[in-house]
């Protein structure tokens, strides 16, 4: 039976939670990480690992902070694979990743703000935290960072997401704190065309990379030069990594740190992997070059997950979520489907379409529902809200999302709807 512990991760106190972490695996447990506003946790995923395999090792979330997400199982041996590969990556680019500074500004619970903490840790390189704040505040992270000892002593790397790197590249000061690094690792949603024209007319020298929850983190990435030769995609597998379409055209990952299992809703175990351990994604995609050797391209998604911000977003999830509590506070919402749109800034952005329980509209009801929201991640918040009295699901009780998103275009491009924003 495997021990478990839930860690909250205080962002203004990571080295902290990095230290508890430490201890608790040392102890040979297995450690769920939360932010520290994340709800309660279902009871039955705190049954302390029962008929889980030995720890130590980690339970994180597919997703982002909130929604029933799925979890997945990591003993830190995956972890170290994943770091392990990284370096070797860094290698073959001619940088030593023990004489490193690993610059960090992704949440601690989530797989993509762990790993760049555990490869340091593995590396022996300094690794530097960043709270979310300076990314919006470019002029002061550029001073923070300065006053950092190994500023411009080592080489510098670091993983960011689309929306953080955005908000950057619209600054002077960002534009230089950017142009110091040596790798800028850039996952968590497909790259904006734009922001990859801009990065390559700066000379800014990022790796698009590839990976998820499931895979501890990066399994494909681009090496920077050929990223600013103009090579598209999300680069080439690292050591241990096999990739393939399956027959939807999704990804397809094989490699030797893939989740040991993951919780089910009642907290039992279920397999992560095919019988040929294979993990199937929901990433559409391409593969040019070499089977072997192949050169990854995303398309898009074959479920109704979206990336915002650079977390995955469950819509369906945040319905149920959203009906709740909406019925809990006496709103006489009947019916609610959340889209993602297209979003210059955050890639793709949540909007409701809402159906009252009756024909008239709550004279109140849409400043009420955004209120309810108002604490929720804001990946994960409605960026607008529109009545449609006509919303209602196919005859088999499912959403039809296809037919309300073509309706939706035709409301915007006629400006016919009655959004509130």
């Amino acid at each position: 039976m495997g021990m478990l512990r839930v860690l909250h991760c205080d962002s203004g106190q990571l080295a902290e939670a990095a230290a508890s972490l430490e201890a608790h695996l040392a102890d040979g447990a297995w450690v769920r990480l939360l932010d520290c506003e994340s709800p309660p946790e279902p009871q039955c995923l705190l049954a302390d690992g029962q008929n889980w395999p030995p720890g130590p090792g980690l339970v994180l979330s597919t997703g982002g902070s909130s929604g029933g997400r799925q979890l997945c199982l990591h003993p830190i041996s995956n972890l170290d694979r994943s770091a392990q590969a990284c370096g070797a990556w860094l290698d073959r680019l001619g940088l030593d990743p023990g004489s490193t500074l690993v610059w960090n500004p992704l949440p601690f619970q989530h797989v993509s703000g762990l790993m760049p903490w555990w490869r340091a840790r593995q590396w022996g390189a300094d690794h530097a935290w960043i709270q979310p704040a300076l990314i919006k505040q470019p002029e002061l992270l550029l001073q923070h960072s300065l006053r950092h000892p190994h500023w411009h002593q080592r080489q510098m790397v670091l993983s960011l997401v689309p929306t953080q790197l955005r908000r950057l590249l619209a600054d002077p000061c960002g534009r230089s704190w950017l142009g110091e690094m040596a790798v800028i690792w850039d996952g968590g949603a497909a790259l904006p065309t734009d922001l990859a024209d801009q990065s390559r007319d700066l000379g800014i020298r990022l790796a698009p990379c590839y990976g998820a929850t499931e895979t501890a983190a990066m399994v494909t990435a681009q090496a920077p030069l050929d990223f600013l030769a103009g090579t598209g995609g999300c680069g080439r597998p690292l050591d241990g990594v096999r990739l393939r379409l399956n027959h939807q055209g999704a990804l397809a990952v094989h490699c030797d740190r893939l989740a040991v299992a993951r919780l089910d809703g009642t907290g039992g175990l279920c397999a992560l992997s095919d019988v040929n351990g294979w993990w199937h994604s929901a990433d559409l995609a391409e593969l040019e070059g070499s089977p072997a050797d192949p050169q990854l391209h995303l398309l898009g998604r074959i479920d109704d997950a979206i990336h915002s911000g650079g977390v995955t977003v469950f819509p369906s999830q945040l319905e149920q979520r959203l009906l709740t509590e909406a019925r809990r506070q006496g709103l006489p919402l009947d019916a609610v489907l959340l889209l993602g749109l297209q979003n210059r800034e955050w890639g793709e952005r949540l909007v409701a379409l809402v159906r009252w329980t009756s024909v008239e509209l709550p004279s109140d009801g849409l400043d009420r529902l955004r209120r309810l929201v108002s604490d929720w991640p804001a990946p994960e918040r409605p960026l607008s809200w529109i009545h449609c009295q006509e919303l209602e699901c196919s005859s088999a009780g499912k959403w039809d999302r296809l037919r309300w998103q073509k309706w939706l275009a035709v409301q915007q491009s006629a400006q016919s709807s009655t959004q509130y924003c």
